[in-house]
């Protein structure tokens, strides 16, 4: 019997390769603003906490240390204002990206079932629908949420464009779902990074959005951003107590473990407040001379309240003010990556260095 292969869109990344060739070719090289990956150091106490554990001989628990498991509890409860939570409440994850990308599989979605997600977002959303055959809906508006959607996913702050959801919308949201019996999960991994102030944006488990009702509410968040973590692929999902049992129980099928001196090192971080605020500081200051370089360059920044992103637009189409930047020696993301429908802006990262930021400002200053 002939195989059929997984319907997949083409990979969108690809795409940019001859843009960053382009870039390449500026005399004093490319500033590569594209890609969201971080470029500081993994702060000291978090290596060291993973040199520590580095005696891992016994294989590590799906469901997390108790340790790790207190410990994002208690991060929910001190820095997001979620409280009630236990450890039967939160699961660690091998990153979000794995589990933003197979929930709908986890959770037994398939044909005939829809998966909605934000009109301009992370591809992943639609690519989890694509694995299962179920229907992707890219819609902000939840009175028009279809009536067999199934699972809702919200991301707030938003990738690409750095908009944030406030209580009130998030509860409309949650109670669309509801109506529905939807599954609503809300990716937040940028919570931390809230260019409105110091305290993370609002959590879709705070009190104020579902009292103390939990069901069939899921936040997934990261360590990525706000700790420097990319490389150790650490994360975990909280909520609903029901779901996240389903969840343990088929990651124990599959073997999604997150490693043990991982674990350490995720607990340790979420335990220490100092380094997430040094980070947030460097990229406040990075956003502080990138933005307004963009402004006189001529762009309109829209959103980007938020997140590691500037949303920046000329109004026009996405890929002519990619390959106008890329001329300039700039990578920059187009909006068509996103979903964005006519592409009319693009993503710009603030994961650069000082230095790069710099270099950044003044060839945007040249076409001013």
């Amino acid at each position: 019997m002939a195989r059929t292969p997984l319907a997949l869109p083409d990979f969108p990344w690809d795409s940019l390769v001859p843009f960053g060739a382009i870039a390449r070719t500026h005399p004093d090289g490319m500033v590569d603003l594209s890609v969201g990956s971080p470029v500081d150091p993994t702060p000291a106490i978090i290596r060291q906490s993973l040199a520590t554990a580095t005696d891992a001989h016994a294989y590590p628990t799906v469901t997390g240390t108790v340790q790790l498991r207190e410990a994002i509890v208690e991060w929910f409860e001190r820095r997001r204002g979620v409280s009630g939570l236990t450890v039967d409440h939160v699961l660690p994850t091998v990153g979000s990206k794995e589990l933003v990308a197979l929930l709908p599989q986890m959770l037994g979605l398939g044909k005939g079932d829809v998966v909605v997600f934000p009109t301009v977002a992370y591809p992943t959303y639609a690519i989890g629908a694509a694995l299962v055959g179920a229907t992707a809906v890219a819609s902000d508006n939840p009175a028009e949420w279809p009536e067999n959607t199934a699972l809702v996913w919200l991301n707030s702050p938003g990738n690409p464009d750095g908009r944030v959801l406030d209580t009130d919308q998030l509860r409309a949201a949650v109670a669309r779902a509801r109506e529905l019996g939807a599954v609503i999960a809300s990716d937040e991994c940028y919570a931390e990074l809230n260019w409105n102030g110091v305290d993370p944006t609002p959590s879709i488990l705070d009190p104020e959005v579902i009292g103390d009702d939990r069901s069939s509410v899921l936040a997934v968040y990261s360590l990525s951003k706000q700790s420097n973590l990319a490389g150790y692929r650490a994360a975990f999902v909280a909520g609903c107590s029901q779901l996240i049992s389903e969840l343990l129980a088929v990651r124990k099928h599959v073997g999604l473990i997150v490693p043990g001196p991982v674990q350490a090192a995720m607990a340790t971080a979420l335990q220490d407040d100092a380094h997430v605020a040094e980070q947030r500081e460097l990229y406040r200051a990075r956003r502080a001379k990138l933005l307004p370089a963009l402004e006189r360059a001529g762009f309109r920044i829209d959103d980007s309240v938020a997140g590691l992103y500037l949303w920046a637009t000329k109004n026009e189409d996405s890929w002519q003010t990619v390959g106008d930047l890329a001329q300039a020696g700039i990578l920059v993301v187009p909006g068509s990556f996103y979903g964005e429908s006519p592409a009319r802006h693009v993503r710009i990262a603030l994961t650069a260095s000082d230095a790069t930021i710099a270099d950044a400002v003044a060839r945007l200053d040249l076409l001013a």
